[in-house]
Formats: C-alpha cells, structure tokens, sequence
C-alpha cells in the first residue's frame, strides 16, 4: 500500500491522546484524521503525520 492509511502507523495511535480531554482518538480513514468525541474535534492527518494542535483541529460540534 502506498496510500497515507499505510504511512500512518497504526501502533502509534494507540499512544495518541487528545491534547485538550486526555481522551483515546478514534481513527477515521477516509477523511484522514483523529476524532475526539469528548473535545467534539477532529484532528487532521496531513502526509502520514497527526497534527494534535487544537488549533489546526476542526470542530465537528
């Protein structure tokens, strides 16, 4: 695979946490980013590498 799903190593978000409620992500594939249910925001996922700025998150409230 030479997509971004399979340049995001999977083990690693596992270790991520949201930054703003120290909650687990859920990963969503197709729009390529880590969702925090508890903030209501979506951290996007930009060439393989999570970018966990609450300010570069989109909120999905």
């Amino acid at each position: 695979m030479t997509d971004t799903v399979s340049q995001f190593d999977r083990r690693m978000l596992e270790a991520l946490i949201c930054p703003q409620t120290r909650s687990v992500l859920k990963y969503d594939a197709e729009a390529q980013e880590l969702i925090s249910t508890g903030a209501k925001l979506a951290f996007p996922i930009r060439n393989g590498i999570p970018v966990m700025l609450v300010d570069e998150a989109r909120d999905i409230s």
